[in-house]
């Protein structure tokens, strides 16, 4: 456990929570029980350098979630050395064009995702494209000696025209995280709190992300901003009824600058629902990494 703490927090914090801050839930795995930091570095820049600067960036980190692509075994031993668990980021629900698999899933590509370029839905309908991202992304992944998985983009069957897809994701989550959980690693997801409970999705996982708890990017406006306070509200019941079903619980959120209210209310609201916040921009690069981590203030 990292027990560097954000100096005056408990100051600066104040009154800005609905409720009293309460640290994260402690699942029964080693890795996460005494976790009081987490990192979201998939952006560009955290894994620069050789294995020692990268476990000197990250290294601060109690969790952090990197490229499973991009990393090396080096560096996932470097972390963990120093008492990081790391995850393994694979998008489920997209396919980027960015990627070395890219040629071999194009054919299963649906619709763009407007807001970020080379990016399409992926038709997880399809049994190939299942077993290419089960039998042979993941495992390529996990054979770095990652602590374990952080899937994104399996909310994309909470929208109304992606209704066919459904099935698939449940079936790939679960042989995900049979996968994952047979050879002792964990498995994490991201967003879509109400399709992961209406479709047995959320019973497979150890860990859940949740993004824009309290901020919201315009993306026709190109602004940061605070998002409804309904919406704020919803996030943070989220986030609170996963950590009641024993889900390790983080949360995400973005601004444009490290300070000003936006960003403390971010952090306070994470906190007040048991989630370690981590709050960075929209592109999550590496100069936006808080030293020292972000950590909730001591319950007293």
């Amino acid at each position: 456990m990292h027990v560097r703490r954000v100096a005056g927090l408990v100051v600066m914090l104040g009154g800005l929570a609905l409720a009293p801050p309460i640290l994260a839930g402690a699942p029964d795995d080693p890795r996460l029980a005494d976790a009081e930091s987490w990192a979201f570095a998939i952006g560009g820049g955290h894994l620069v350098g050789d294995r020692e600067a990268v476990g000197d960036r990250l290294g601060p980190f109690d969790l952090v979630v990197v490229d499973g692509e991009a990393v090396k075994p080096g560096e996932v031993a470097e972390l963990q050395e120093r008492g990081t668990a790391v995850l393994a980021y694979l998008t489920v629900g997209t396919i980027e064009k960015w990627r070395g698999w890219y040629d071999r899933v194009k054919r299963f590509r649906l619709e763009p995702w407007k807001a970020w370029k080379d990016e399409w839905f992926a038709d997880v309908s399809k049994v190939r494209l299942r077993r290419i991202i089960a039998r042979d992304i993941a495992p390529d992944l996990l054979g770095k000696g990652v602590d374990g998985l952080f899937l994104d983009a399996v909310d994309m069957i909470e929208v109304r025209r992606h209704r066919q897809q459904r099935a698939g994701m449940r079936k790939l989550v679960r042989e995900l995280a049979e996968l994952a959980h047979g050879q002792g690693d964990l498995l994490f997801a991201q967003n879509g709190f109400w399709g992961l409970r209406e479709f047995g999705i959320r019973e497979h996982l150890d860990g859940w992300n949740r993004e824009d708890v309290t901020t919201r990017y315009d993306f026709g406006k190109d602004r940061y901003g605070r998002a409804p306070r309904a919406h704020r509200r919803a996030a943070m019941r989220e986030l609170k009824r996963m950590r009641e079903l024993g889900l390790f619980t983080t949360a995400a959120d973005y601004t444009k600058r490290p300070r000003g209210s936006l960003y403390k209310d971010a952090i306070a609201n994470a906190c007040a629902v048991g989630a370690l916040p981590y709050v960075s921009d929209l592109q999550l690069r590496a100069r936006r990494l808080p030293d020292p981590p972000l950590a909730c203030p001591e319950v007293e």
